[in-house]
């Protein structure tokens, strides 16, 4: 069985949503199964295998979030899920995933995308144009494989 390798994950995110990057170029025969709670990616890069299989620090929104296969990663806006109840819907997160130890091997900040938490205003949301016409990931089991772009 080949090596199966571990995928260099960046990210970002404002009150609202978290940007993911999966920073490999050319991924073939992507997979990727996004729940409420985790993130599961499949998907070949210069002949070798990589995974990526993180659980979030709190629950997201599967149905509302995006992702695209682009040339030299594959990027994804996952929707943080609002606290029901909760007038104070919207906060910052203090890191990614529930499991520091994990997050401290497999995680880097994406710094082109931070802003502060006090200075989201004016930052503003993520630039979304390189998810336009993205896969929705929401309502969508089994897909893998069947990524949007040919082989």
């Amino acid at each position: 069985m080949a090596k199966v390798n571990t995928a260099p994950i960046k990210w970002a995110q404002r009150s609202d949503s978290l940007y993911i990057t999966i920073a490999l170029q050319d991924v073939k025969e992507e997979s990727i199964d996004l729940s409420d709670s985790e993130l599961k990616f499949k998907g070949k890069s210069n002949d070798k295998e990589y995974e990526v299989n993180i659980e979030f620090f709190k629950s997201v929104d599967a149905k509302d979030s995006t992702y695209k296969v682009l040339p030299r990663s594959v990027q994804m806006c996952v929707m943080k899920n609002k606290p029901e109840g909760d007038d104070e819907t919207e906060e910052f997160w203090p890191r990614l995933l529930k499991d520091k130890a994990l997050e401290k091997n497999q995680v880097k900040i994406d710094w082109d995308r931070y802003v502060d938490e006090d200075e989201e205003e004016e930052a503003g949301g993520f630039d979304m144009s390189a998810l336009e016409g993205g896969m929705g990931m929401g309502g969508m089991p089994g897909m893998g494989g069947m990524g949007g772009m040919p082989g």
